[in-house]
C-alpha cells in the first residue's frame, strides 16, 4: 500500500453482531462479544497500517429502542470490557475517547468511561474515539447549544470547534459493515467528505483482509473536495 494515502482517520459501522448470533443460533449478546474481539484485531490493524485515528460507532442514540434485555448486556458488556482492556490499551499506546450523550448513562458506566479515558490521556499511537450513545442529529444540535451559550456566529469554523470530534480531522474513510448502505445517523457532519466502503461481511468476521480491501479501494479514489480531477493533478504534481 502507498504509505502516503493511507485514510489518516477511519470511521466503521460495525453492524451485523446480533445477525451473526442468530446464525449460530446464540443469543445476541454473543454476537456483540465477538464484535469487542473484532474490534480489538481491527485497533492494532490500523495501527500497524499507519492509520492514527479509528472512530466506532459501539452505541447510537437510537439504540434505546432495542429489547430491555439487549441494551441491559450491552451496558454490561461495555462496563467489562472497559474495566478489563483499560491496562493493555495503555501499554499499546492506545489513547481512548468517548464521543456521545452522557444523559441516560449509569453512573457505574460513567466512572469506567472516566477512568478509562484519565488512564490513556497521554497516549498518542492511536486514537480509539468510542461513539457510545451518539447520534450525528445530537452532534449537530449540541454544537447548535454551545455556540448559543457562548454567543458565538453560527458559522462553519465555529460549529468544526465544538463538534464533538473536534479533537480529531474529519474521517477520510468511513466504513459500514454487514450488507446495509446507508449512514444511519453516524458523523453527518463530519462524513460531508469522506469515502465510503460497504461490505456484507459482518462485523465478527471483519478481519485484517477485509480491512485492507477498504483501504485498498479508498488509495484508488481521487478526492477531489469540489475541484476538478485536472486541479487535484495539478497539485499533486
Amino acid at each position: 500500500m502507498t504509505a502516503q494515502k493511507i485514510p489518516h482517520h477511519i470511521a466503521i459501522v460495525m453492524d451485523g453482531n446480533g445477525r451473526w448470533a442468530s446464525k449460530r443460533f446464540l443469543p445476541r449478546i454473543a454476537g456483540h462479544k465477538q464484535g469487542v474481539e473484532s474490534l480489538k484485531r481491527c485497533a492494532r490493524a490500523c495501527d500497524a497500517r499507519g492509520v492514527r485515528v479509528l472512530t466506532v460507532f459501539a452505541f447510537s442514540s437510537e439504540n434505546w429502542k432495542r429489547p430491555t434485555e439487549e441494551v441491559s448486556g450491552l451496558m454490561d458488556l461495555f462496563a467489562l470490557v472497559l474495566s478489563r482492556e483499560v491496562k493493555q490499551l495503555k501499554a499499546d499506546g492506545v489513547q481512548l475517547r468517548f464521543v456521545g450523550d452522557r444523559e441516560g448513562l449509569s453512573a457505574r458506566v460513567l466512572q469506567h468511561m472516566e477512568e478509562a479515558q484519565a488512564a490513556t490521556a497521554d497516549n498518542t499511537r492511536l486514537i480509539l474515539n468510542v461513539c457510545f450513545n451518539y447520534g450525528g442529529r445530537w452532534d449537530i444540535v449540541q454544537a447548535a447549544r454551545q455556540l448559543a451559550r457562548q454567543g458565538l456566529d453560527i458559522t462553519e469554523e465555529n460549529f468544526n470547534q465544538v463538534m464533538a470530534l473536534a479533537h480529531v480531522r474529519d474521517p477520510d474513510l468511513v466504513i459500514r459493515t454487514g450488507g446495509e448502505q446507508r449512514i444511519s445517523n453516524f458523523l453527518l457532519w463530519q462524513s460531508a467528505y469522506s469515502e465510503f466502503f460497504f461490505s456484507d461481511i459482518l462485523w465478527p468476521d471483519f478481519d485484517e483482509a477485509a480491512l485492507d480491501l477498504a483501504i485498498a479501494s479508498f488509495i484508488q479514489r481521487e478526492r477531489r473536495f469540489g475541484q476538478t480531477s485536472a486541479q487535484v493533478q495539478a497539485v499533486a504534481s
